[in-house]
C-alpha cells in the first residue's frame, strides 16, 4: 500500500491510499487501485509498459498517461487517468513505481509475457465456451 496525491479539477489535491498489483496470468497489464479496500477502491488496468516507459519519458495516449518527475512533484511519477467524467492526476512516489516495475520484471521479463498466457483459457473466455 502506498499513499498517492490525487488532484481533480477545481479541488485541492488530497492524499489517498493506493495499491499497485501485478498478476503473472495477465503479464502485459498492471492494476492501480485507488482508495481503502473497505471503501470499494476504484481500479484502473493498463499496460505495464506505460510504467516502464513512463519512468523515463512521458508516454501513453487516451485514458492513461504516465509522466516522470513532474515539475510540481519532482520525486514522483504522475499518472493521468481520463474518463468521460473527467480526469484525475495521480502522483506516486518514483521509488514506489520503480520498485514495483522491478518486481514485475523479475517475475516476467519483458519479451517473455506470451509464455505466461494460457491461450486455451483466454479463447474460452472470449468465446464464452465452458469446458
Amino acid at each position: 500500500m502506498v499513499t498517492v496525491l490525487v488532484s481533480v479539477h477545481d479541488e485541492l489535491p488530497a492524499p489517498l491510499p493506493a495499491e499497485l498489483h501485478y498478476d503473472m496470468s495477465d503479464p502485459y497489464a498492471v492494476r492501480l487501485s485507488l482508495g481503502a479496500p473497505a471503501a470499494r477502491p476504484v481500479h484502473w488496468v493498463f499496460a505495464r509498459s506505460l510504467f516502464t516507459e513512463g519512468l523515463r519519458r512521458p508516454t501513453g495516449t487516451g485514458d492513461v498517461l504516465v509522466i516522470p518527475r513532474h515539475r510540481c512533484h519532482p520525486n514522483s511519477v504522475r499518472v493521468v487517468l481520463r474518463s468521460a467524467g473527467g480526469a484525475a492526476l495521480i502522483d506516486i512516489a518514483e521509488s514506489a513505481v520503480t520498485a514495483f516495475v522491478q518486481r514485475t520484471v523479475s517475475l516476467v521479463p519483458p519479451g517473455t509475457e506470451s509464455l505466461h498466457i494460457d491461450i486455451d483459457r483466454a479463447l474460452a473466455e472470449l468465446t464464452g465456451r465452458r469446458d
